[in-house]
């Protein structure tokens, strides 16, 4: 898995409310660097969020990713948003992780995949395929842009989710997409 290493162009992000919370986007001269869903608290959400991207700081967002925010916003109150065309960069991202982020982007609202039947998109096969997409998801850097909850299983079971709130929070944005797992749909905080 080889690294390109160009040079990062500066970060800013970004904090904004939502449905779900306070969430956070980054973005750079080559697109959106980072999304970054609800933490216990905003100002761990602003810090982790500038970890990740390696922000210079909070500023007022562009015009383009103020749109973005809007859409986020949307999507997270329950309207069907699609952000396949959003120009994200994955600069940073080893080239096994960006061809799955690729692939994973044109699975579209309303759908899911699994984990085995994503790697073989991409022409792996096996358990440690499956295993080497999961770990791909636990680090994306865009969820919802990069539809990671999308991403179930096997068996269609729903699996887990490295965001805040883990699998309960995974179930809540698949049932913005109207899909249902088990007797009632979760709701988290604001929704």
């Amino acid at each position: 898995m080889s690294v390109q290493h160009e040079p990062q162009p500066e970060a800013h992000h970004h904090l904004f409310d939502t449905a779900l919370g306070v969430c956070g986007v980054a973005w750079n001269a080559r697109g959106l660097a980072g999304v970054q869903l609800p933490e216990k608290n905003s100002d761990l959400t602003g810090r982790r969020l500038a970890a990740k991207c390696r922000s210079a700081g909070p500023v007022a967002p562009p015009p383009h990713i103020a749109a973005l925010i809007a859409d986020i916003q949307n999507y997270l109150s329950g309207k069907r948003i699609d952000f396949s065309a959003i120009a994200v960069d994955l600069g940073g991202v080893d080239d096994f992780r960006r061809g799955i982020y690729l692939a994973l982007r044109g699975i579209g609202f309303g759908r899911t995949t699994t984990y085995g039947e994503l790697a073989r998109t991409i022409g792996l096969t096996g358990w440690d395929g499956a295993r080497d997409v999961g770990d791909a998801m636990g680090r994306n850097p865009m969820p919802v842009v990069i539809p990671c909850h999308r991403v179930l299983a096997a068996g269609g079971k729903l699996g887990g989710f490295s965001a805040h709130g883990g699998a309960t929070t995974k179930q809540t944005l698949l049932a913005l997409e109207g899909i249902h797992f088990g007797r009632g749909t979760p709701r988290l905080p604001g929704l």
